[in-house]
C-alpha cells in the first residue's frame, strides 16, 4: 500500500459551504486517505508505544448545522475510541496539515499529564524540537512555536490544564498545504513517523 499524499483539492474541501456538501466531499475525497493513514501507521505506533494502537477516523457524527472546519485520524490504545485517552493525530485544516500528540478535554489523563509535565518540564523543553507547535484548543488552528514559549508560558498552560476543563495540550508539527512534502509519499511518511517519535516523551508522561 502506498503512503497517502495530499493536494490542494483535499484542503479545498473546507471551503465548500453547507454541512451536507462538505461532508460528502470529506467522505469521498479525504476520509479514504485518512483511513489508509490509520492502517499504515498503526504498526509503527504500536512498536513505538509498546502497546497496541488503534486508528480512529473522525466521523463528525454529532454535527447537524455547522460543517467541520478540520478533520483527522487519531490513534489510541483503545479500540472503542480515542477522545478519553492520550493519542496521536494527523489531520487537515484548510491551510495546513498537522501531525501531533494530544490530550484533549474529554481525557481523564489531563491532570496526570499536567502534573508530570510540571515535574519534567526542563527535560521536555529540551526534548521537543524548537519548531514544533503547541495548542491548548483542538478546535482552533492557531498554534505557538515551542521555541518561543518561556518557562512562564508553560507554567500558565499547566495551571490551565489543571483548572480549566476545556484547556487541552497538543504538540507536533504543521505542514503548509502547498508544501511539496505532502506530495512525496516516502518523505511524508518519514516526517510523520519522525514527529511521532519526537513527541513520544509527551505520551510517556500522560499516564
Amino acid at each position: 500500500m502506498t503512503f497517502p499524499t495530499f493536494d490542494s483539492s483535499d484542503f479545498d474541501v473546507f471551503t465548500i459551504p453547507g454541512l451536507e456538501p462538505r461532508m460528502k466531499a470529506l467522505i469521498e475525497r479525504v476520509r479514504p486517505k485518512l483511513t489508509r493513514l490509520g492502517d499504515e501507521l498503526a504498526p509503527a505506533l504500536t512498536a513505538m508505544c509498546g502497546e497496541p494502537m488503534f486508528p480512529h477516523v473522525a466521523k463528525h457524527a454529532r454535527r447537524t448545522i455547522n460543517p467541520p472546519a478540520d478533520t483527522w485520524v487519531a490513534w489510541a490504545n483503545s479500540k472503542k475510541g480515542y477522545k478519553a485517552h492520550p493519542h496521536f493525530q494527523v489531520g487537515l485544516w484548510s491551510t495546513h496539515l498537522f501531525v501531533q500528540f494530544a490530550v484533549i478535554y474529554e481525557s481523564g489523563n489531563k491532570d496526570v499529564f499536567a502534573r508530570n509535565l510540571e515535574k519534567k518540564l526542563a527535560a521536555i523543553r529540551k526534548a521537543i524540537p524548537a519548531d514544533f507547535r503547541w495548542s491548548t484548543d483542538h478546535m482552533q488552528p492557531e498554534t505557538t512555536r515551542h521555541g518561543d514559549m518561556s518557562k512562564a508560558d508553560f507554567a500558565a498552560m499547566i495551571v490551565r490544564l489543571k483548572t480549566v476543563k476545556k484547556t487541552e495540550a497538543l504538540c507536533g508539527i504543521t505542514i503548509r498545504k502547498d508544501d511539496p512534502l505532502l506530495a512525496d509519499p516516502a518523505r511524508f511518511a518519514d516526517a510523520v513517523r519522525e514527529t511521532f517519535e519526537q513527541v513520544m516523551p509527551l505520551y510517556r508522561i500522560a499516564f
